[in-house]
C-alpha cells in the first residue's frame, strides 16, 4: 500500500499541545494531544515546562517517522505568542519560559518608556498597547537590567514557534508574525526593528528573520523534509481566510477575547486607536493587520453564570436560546459604547429583576455586547469597503449573537465561519507550495449566512 503524503503540524497552546498530520486535501489523518503541568520560575510564578515540551516534540516526531503508512513531506509549527526561549551558544535554554502574564516591574517599565520618548510615542510606533510582559520585547529588556549576568549568557532569544522549529531544524531564526504582535520590538512606520532594540544591543540577541512562507531542507532518517520556521497562532489562524477569500473582509475571532482583524487596512494606529484596545498584527506575508479587541467572551462567561443563578437554570442554558426578534421590542438602547478602559458592556449595570425571563434577559445582554462589538469592529474598518464579516470561535455557534451582529452591520454580509483546526491548517498552508502540488481546497471553510431584517 502506497504511503500517504502528509505534513506534520505542532500546534502548541497554553493548555493543549496538539500534533496533526494532514493529507494533501488538508484532512486530518492523525491527531494527538497532551497537557503538561506547569512549573515555576525563580520568582515562584507559573510557567511552561520547556524541558517537558521539548522532549514531547522530539519524541512525537521520531514516533511518527516510523509509521510506514505516511510519507512525511513537510513540517511546521504554530504556538501562542509573547513568549521567548533564551538559549546559549550551545542552543540550550538558560532561563525558564516566562509566562506572558507575569507581573512587570512598574519602575522598569517607566524607565523604558521615558528613555524612548514616552508611552504614547513608543506605542504608536510599535503598534503595541501598554501590556507589561505581553509586550514580549520588554521581557528581554527586563533580563538585561535585572539579571545582567544571565543576560550575557544568552546567545539568541527565540520566539516560542522558532524554538520548536529549532528543535527539528537546528537552525536559529526569527519570524515576522511573532515579532509583529504587540512585542514593542517592531517599528511599523519604518518596517524595521525599533530604535531601542538597536540602542540596547538587543538586536544582537535576535536571529535573522526568515520568511514565514519559506522552508528549510532538513535531513531526517535519510530523507529530506521541508520545514517552516513556525508562526504565531493568531496569524496562522487568519491564513485559510486570506487564501480562500480575496475581496476585503473582516474576521472576528471569538473566544475569551473577541478580536476583529482587518487584513486590508494598512493605516497606522493612532494614540486614540491604542487607547481603545486596537493593535496591529503582522500576517505571514509581512503585511500589517489592524485589529481591535473586546473582552466579550470573558464577560459572557461571567454574566451567564449570574443569569443561570437568577433564573434557576443550567449555566449553559444559553445554548438552548434561539434568536427571537420579538424580544427586541423591549430591549433598552445602549449608549454605553465608549471602549476606553471599559471591559464590560452596559449589561453589568442592569437589574435582572427587570426581566420577565431568561430569554429576554439574554437577548438584552447580547444586544449590549453587540453594541460594543459594533464600535470595536468599526474602529478597524477604515476607508476600505468591506463586503463580508466572518465570525469564528464560540460566538459563531450562537444564533442570538450572530443575528444581532447582522442587524448591526446592515450592508455587510455576515457569516458564521468554521475551519477545523484553523491554526494548524494555517501553519500548513503557509508552506503549501513547498510540499503539496494539489490545489488548495475551496471548501475548507464552512459558512452560514445571517441576514439582517431591521438593523440596529
Amino acid at each position: 500500500m502506497k504511503a500517504i503524503p502528509v505534513i506534520a503540524i505542532f500546534d502548541i497552546g497554553k493548555t493543549n499541545k496538539k500534533f496533526f498530520l494532514f493529507n494533501e486535501q488538508y484532512k486530518i489523518v492523525l491527531e494527538r494531544s497532551v497537557q503538561f503541568d506547569e512549573t515555576t520560575d525563580e520568582d515562584g510564578d507559573a510557567c511552561e515546562n520547556i524541558e517537558e515540551l521539548a522532549a514531547w516534540v522530539t519524541h512525537t516526531l521520531t514516533d511518527v517517522l516510523h509509521l510506514k503508512k505516511f510519507e512525511l513531506k513537510g513540517i511546521n509549527y504554530s504556538t501562542y505568542g509573547a513568549s521567548f526561549v533564551h538559549v546559549d551558544a550551545d542552543g540550550q535554554p538558560v532561563t525558564p519560559l516566562y509566562n506572558y502574564l507575569k507581573a512587570y516591574p512598574k519602575e522598569l517599565e517607566q524607565q523604558f518608556y521615558s528613555t524612548y520618548g514616552g508611552e504614547t510615542k513608543v506605542s504608536v510606533e510599535t503598534a503595541s498597547p501598554i501590556l507589561g510582559s505581553l509586550n514580549a520585547g520588554l521581557q528581554i529588556y527586563r533580563l538585561k537590567y535585572e539579571q545582567p549576568e544571565l543576560y550575557k549568557k544568552i546567545k539568541y532569544s527565540l520566539h516560542l514557534p522558532q524554538y520548536i522549529s529549532y528543535l527539528v531544524t537546528k537552525q536559529l531564526h526569527a519570524d515576522i508574525t511573532s515579532i509583529g504582535c504587540h512585542t514593542s520590538l517592531w517599528n511599523f512606520e519604518k518596517n524595521t526593528y525599533h530604535k531601542w532594540v538597536q540602542q540596547e544591543g538587543v538586536i544582537e540577541k535576535l536571529p535573522p528573520i526568515f520568511p514565514s512562507n519559506a522552508v528549510i531542507d532538513v535531513e531526517i532518517d535519510n530523507r529530506i523534509i521541508k520545514s517552516g520556521v513556525g508562526l504565531h497562532d493568531s496569524s496562522a489562524a487568519l491564513i485559510p481566510y486570506l487564501l480562500v477569500f480575496h475581496e476585503p473582509f473582516i474576521l472576528i475571532s471569538t473566544g475569551t477575547w473577541c478580536i476583529s482583524l482587518n487584513p486590508f487596512n494598512n493605516e497606522t494606529l493612532t494614540d486614540d486607536d491604542l487607547q481603545q484596545d486596537c493593535l496591529s498584527y503582522m500576517e505571514y506575508r509581512g503585511n500589517p493587520v489592524k485589529a481591535s479587541r473586546l473582552f466579550a467572551g470573558y464577560e459572557h462567561e461571567q454574566q451567564t453564570k449570574k443569569l443561570a443563578y437568577h433564573f434557576g437554570v443550567a449555566i449553559d442554558h444559553y445554548k438552548q436560546v434561539e434568536f427571537d426578534g420579538t424580544l427586541l421590542n423591549n430591549v433598552e438602547d445602549n449608549t454605553y459604547t465608549v471602549l476606553t478602559g471599559v471591559h464590560t458592556s452596559a449589561f453589568s449595570q442592569r437589574n435582572l429583576n427587570d426581566f420577565e425571563s431568561y430569554e429576554q434577559a439574554y437577548h438584552q445582554f447580547i444586544y449590549d455586547i453587540i453594541m460594543q462589538q459594533k464600535v470595536s469592529t468599526t474602529l478597524i474598518i477604515g476607508d476600505q469597503k468591506v463586503s463580508r464579516i466572518f465570525v469564528d470561535g464560540g460566538f459563531a455557534k450562537n444564533p442570538v449573537y450572530m443575528s444581532l451582529l447582522a442587524e448591526a452591520f446592515v450592508g455587510i454580509e455576515v457569516f458564521a465561519a468554521s475551519v477545523s483546526q484553523a491554526t494548524a491548517i494555517g501553519a500548513a498552508l503557509s508552506i503549501h507550495s513547498h510540499w503539496n502540488d494539489k490545489a488548495i481546497p475551496g471548501d475548507m471553510i464552512e459558512l452560514k449566512y445571517y441576514a439582517a431584517s431591521i438593523g440596529l
